[in-house]
């Protein structure tokens, strides 16, 4: 590396920020040419990366689960601890469907595994069911060494992705080849394992992917992170966050006009909204994607979470399979399901899957190729994989506490869902669509004008000016409708039905006494 003294040119505008700063370093501060460029005074040091030439695709992302008002509600936390005087005692999190730091209890059978995997020890000398001991054995003798700390294959140790395989057979009654099953670390990788894929302008026009609106912000930062075009299509609210075929056509009619649209995502409970897919409309989604030639990537984690009654999941493998040619064999599909959600809830296992039909098989081969240059999933969360896709059976020890388990974390679930539709139905100034399945209601608020103004005054979206105030005088911390995407003029906020039935119901109450404080103070 060459270098050279010189002195701090007079970058536009320096000295308007930092006058005297420019002045001293003008007299007396040397700088080094690195590379062949001078550093930058505006970061008053030679730094390789800057503001100013980082990816900008990272500048642009933005992902509001874990947003401004998540790092608010953790210093709040922080101030409880130290002793804060506040209207509140707690922070309710109803920003994230973490269903563990919400008080669910864990499923013993899946913690049992774990628990001899990664103490094998305890396999001999722990009281635990045979099939829980038999289950530990199998997976440590499908790793290297007999110890869940090695490496596994990149796509997932076999017999567990055998195991996904019979999972999707028993589900679908279609057959399932388990070298299609790639697992993963949580739903999320996978996704964006698939996302890549798109990353190529062609003709001088970026690729585009449809995602609904509202949607889970994973989408929209990932296309943001990988330079792809978001397609944005509106769900319906009226008819319960439906998707209508004529939006899908209005979204990929006006977006072709300056990207090339080559995929469709579907999320199947759907999150934020917590509607479900009648098959008819799945099978209209197929007809779709086929007759644009377009990858469907259907985000289907929340399948055991059907709360409705005459709701069912439907998988779209299952439909594809069953609507015959061309789609069976033509469509290009990527399905996702993850140990995070569910009757589950182990979200920090980081363990999920993806199963992949009628991909190309050179493009399938480039698509694990990719994935094996982050050597594989974590093992722990394969093996809670391995305890979803292949569960106790009848008869065997662990069945009646595994049913009895799943069973009552559902049953509350679904409790939970009714309740808070029916709550923010009953709130003035509140709508809530019937919480069909997922884990998440997506209640549209109505803001006085003078709260509208408010916010504008402060630089915030009005919805995210409501659920500030709301966090710093009740404790409660969701997400504003505006990090998920909705229709212009219309306000939203995502909060989970995570919360156990007591605290549900207090923040509710809160929520009720807050907005007609919040109403009256602006109106």
């Amino acid at each position: 590396m060459s270098s050279m003294r010189c002195m701090i040119s007079r970058a536009a505008g320096t000295s308007r920020f930092w006058p005297g700063l420019a002045r001293r370093l003008e007299r007396n501060v040397s700088c080094v040419y690195i590379n062949n460029k001078t550093c930058n005074p505006r970061t008053m040091a030679s730094k390789a990366v800057t503001m100013e030439n980082i990816n900008p695709n990272i500048v642009k992302l933005e992902y509001a689960v874990r947003g401004p008002l998540v790092i608010r509600a953790a210093d709040i936390e922080k101030e409880l601890e130290k002793g804060a005087q506040k209207p509140f005692k707690r922070v309710i999190k109803a920003n994230i469907g973490d269903a563990h730091a919400m008080g669910q209890k864990p499923i013993t059978f899946i913690r049992q595994v774990l628990a001899c995997v990664s103490y094998p020890e305890l396999i001999e000398k722990g009281d635990f069911p045979s099939d829980v001991k038999q289950r530990a054995r199998d997976i440590l003798g499908a790793c290297g060494g007999g110890s869940v700390g090695s490496y596994s294959m990149s796509h997932g140790i076999e017999p567990i992705r055998r195991h996904v395989a019979e999972y999707i057979e028993r589900r679908d009654g279609h057959a399932a080849d388990w070298r299609n099953v790639c697992l993963s670390g949580g739903a999320s990788n996978a996704i964006k394992n698939v996302l890549q894929l798109l990353c190529n302008d062609i003709d001088g026009r970026p690729s585009g992917v449809m995602i609904p609106i509202p949607q889970y912000p994973l989408y929209s930062a990932s296309l943001a992170e990988y330079g792809l075009e978001q397609v944005g299509y509106y769900l319906n609210e009226e008819s319960n966050w439906g998707l209508d075929i004529s939006e899908l056509e209005r979204s990929m009619s006006e977006a072709s006009k300056k990207c090339n649209v080559r995929a469709l995502v579907v999320i199947n409970p759907g999150n934020p909204t917590g509607q479900v897919l009648t098959r008819e409309n799945i099978e209209a989604i197929v007809k779709f994607a086929q007759q644009h030639g377009l990858l469907l990537l259907a985000d289907e984690v929340y399948q055991d979470n059907i709360y409705a009654e005459g709701s069912k999941f439907y998988s779209f493998k299952k439909v594809v399979r069953e609507m015959g040619e061309p789609f069976s064999s033509g469509l290009e599909l990527a399905s996702f399901m993850s140990v995070s959600k569910g009757y589950m809830g182990e979200c920090g296992l980081r363990g999920g899957w993806m199963e992949l039909l009628n991909f190309q098989p050179d493009v399938q081969a480039q698509l694990f190729k990719c994935i094996s240059a982050m050597l594989c999933p974590t093992t722990l969360g394969q093996t809670a994989v391995d305890c979803v896709a292949k569960p106790p059976q009848p008869g065997e020890p662990s069945y009646e506490l595994w049913l009895q388990e799943k069973t009552a974390v559902l049953s509350s679930l679904n409790k939970r869902a009714k309740m808070i539709a029916d709550a923010f139905n009953s709130m003035p100034g509140f709508s809530c669509n019937v919480v069909q399945g997922a884990m998440y209601a997506f209640p549209r608020i109505e803001l006085p004008a003078k709260a509208i103004e408010a916010a504008k005054a402060e630089g915030k979206a009005p919805d995210v000016f409501y659920a500030f105030k709301l966090l710093e005088e009740t404790g409660i911390c969701i997400v504003p409708g505006s990090g998920f995407g909705q229709k212009p003029g219309t306000f939203h906020f995502r909060t989970t039905i995570l919360p156990q039935p007591e605290l549900l119901q207090q923040m509710l109450n809160i929520f009720r006494d807050f907005h007609a404080k919040f109403t009256a103070q602006y109106a």
